[in-house]
């Protein structure tokens, strides 16, 4: 059996890991006392206004919705018609992980697939997808939509923001930025002199879906709008979608928690760090190669089934994200490096075996 110090501790997902100390402080906070209902209240006014400042953006309307996919489905259903297109990787969550959501909330918009290396796309590849076909026949295209970091741990520069975003308005298009890790992807250029702001609105983005989920907090993502025309009566659509949570003030203290403490930015750093640390440890090992160079806190490593089946009975967890064999393993804001020891231990102990 594994000696790993935390039996239920895995690298499946930064979702795994529990409510960071700034969020629980924060909702514990908030739980004093009587507030008023639906975002009416003090937490959710200073949330909007301290994402506002982070985004140098006073005039970003922000809203707050449960997970992921409603974020994404929804800020894509407020630039789409049913019969319109959105331009995403083929990898892209959008598309392979939220079960057809944005064609659910959109009335029947369509995903359309690129290809791209490292799962990030170029503007040669996307206007082909756009060139294509503009027949009566096939969804008109109307979104392009980002990833941030990408399903494959890589990132957008601004530059490269810049270039496909410049593409989006020559076609006409919207552009919408997944965002889930948009924390850890900020935190690794922050080095290159990139601001949240340089990372968005100024490279030409209209619309970001904020994670919290994977950085630390509990069923909150924030939907920041810097083009204020498609917020047109998002709350509405927010709403009407169940999304509208009574008692806000639990979703909101949470952003107040992290963002005044410098916490979102801290932990996804710490995450990122686990990650090229264990990344570390496992080019250490004979036999052992990486997928790519980790630019966040994803490591993508191959294994052969049965490898990968000997550490799962000793406890560990990770899935299948590129290829047969390529093996995502996920660092999140409380992974230690005595995580890290013992899963390079075992591992070193499955391929001696």
């Amino acid at each position: 059996m594994s000696d790993h110090p935390r039996s239920d501790h895995h690298f499946a997902s930064d979702n795994t890991a529990g409510i960071c100390p700034e969020a629980w402080a924060a909702l514990q906070q908030a739980n004093v006392g009587r507030e008023a209902s639906y975002g009416d209240d003090p937490w959710t006014q200073r949330a909007r206004e301290l994402i506002r400042g982070v985004f140098e953006r006073p005039d970003a309307e922000v809203f707050f919705v449960f997970n992921g996919t409603a974020a994404n489905a929804l800020a894509l259903a407020s630039a789409c018609q049913s019969y319109h297109g959105v331009i995403g990787h083929e990898v892209a969550h959008i598309l392979v992980d939220e079960c057809g959501a944005p064609g659910f909330f959109t009335g029947g918009a369509t995903v359309l697939p690129c290809p791209g290396e490292g799962a990030k796309l170029e503007p040669a590849a996307v206007e082909r997808v756009l060139t294509r076909r503009s027949d009566l026949h096939f969804p008109k295209a109307r979104v392009l939509s980002l990833t941030q970091s990408t399903e494959w741990g890589t990132v957008y520069r601004p530059a490269e923001i810049a270039a496909l975003t410049q593409l989006a308005r020559r076609h006409g298009l919207a552009v919408h930025m997944d965002g889930a890790r948009f924390a850890n992807a900020m935190a690794a250029l922050a080095g290159e002199g990139a601001t949240p702001a340089d990372l968005t609105w100024r490279a030409g983005v209209d619309v970001l879906c904020l994670g919290g989920t994977k950085n630390g907090l509990n069923s909150t993502e924030a939907v920041v709008f810097f083009d204020a025309v498609l917020a047109r009566d998002f709350a509405w659509r927010g709403k009407q979608a169940g999304q509208l949570a009574s008692k806000m003030r639990f979703a909101s203290a949470q952003w107040v928690g992290v963002l005044e403490a410098g916490a979102w930015l801290r932990h996804a750093a710490h995450a990122n760090r686990m990650a090229a640390r264990l990344a570390d440890l496992l080019r250490s090992i004979a036999g052992v190669q990486l997928c790519l160079e980790p630019e966040v806190n994803a490591v993508f490593v191959r294994l052969t089934r049965s490898v990968a089946a000997a550490l799962e009975a000793r406890g560990w967890h990770f899935h299948v994200f590129i290829g047969n064999d390529g093996y995502r393993l996920m660092c999140s804001w409380d992974t230690r490096e005595e995580d890290l020891q013992a899963f390079a231990r075992d591992l070193r102990a499955v391929l001696a075996a």
